[in-house]
């Protein structure tokens, strides 16, 4: 049964730390997941601009070189806005959730998108939270639990806050 394993990142160099971590562990630029609030624009519209891996440097204009090489890596890296929070840049599955119909109903927003995620609902308002204050979600999906515990590992090795790991939820497109 695939699982994710989440945690927050209070810095983008904590979050690349646990993505350069989670790929030396080879875990798949398919299976990780990024989400973090757009500081480089104040703009409060919704756009989505989905780009892949070789123009994922083009995001780190707005993160630095190396945020946007290491996210840049990520499967679906894009930016995208979130009705009555604003602008987020998303990579890897969290993005399908996060666009299209998981965020088209303003009711949902980003906690709905999350508990679509399969996050229960007190986790996923508290991860609504974190991230709207400038911090990083990041997931990992993990079909063994020597996946999950390696992931967790590298969490707690980078000081992660407020991981846990829960079943995924099938994602539609």
């Amino acid at each position: 049964m695939t699982k994710a394993v989440f945690c927050i990142a209070q810095s983008m160099e904590q979050a690349e730390l646990i993505v350069n971590h989670l790929k030396g562990a080879d875990f798949s630029n398919n299976d990780i997941s990024v989400l973090f609030p757009d500081k480089s624009t104040t703009q409060d519209f919704a756009h989505e601009k989905h780009t892949k891996s070789p123009e994922g440097g083009a995001i780190g204009g707005a993160l630095g070189l190396g945020a946007g090489a290491i996210f840049g890596w990520l499967a679906g890296i894009g930016s995208l806005a979130i009705p009555g929070l604003g602008p987020f840049i998303a990579a890897g599955p969290i993005m399908g959730a996060l666009s299209g119909a998981a965020v088209g109903a303003a009711t949902g927003g980003l906690t709905g998108a999350l508990i679509g995620l399969g996050i229960p609902e007190y986790e996923a308002k508290r991860y609504e939270g974190k991230i709207s204050s400038g911090n990083a979600l990041i997931s990992v999906r993990a079909t063994t639990s020597e996946e999950r515990d390696v992931a967790k590992k590298i969490f707690e090795h980078a000081h992660a806050e407020d991981i846990s790991v829960t079943t995924e939820a099938a994602v539609s497109a």
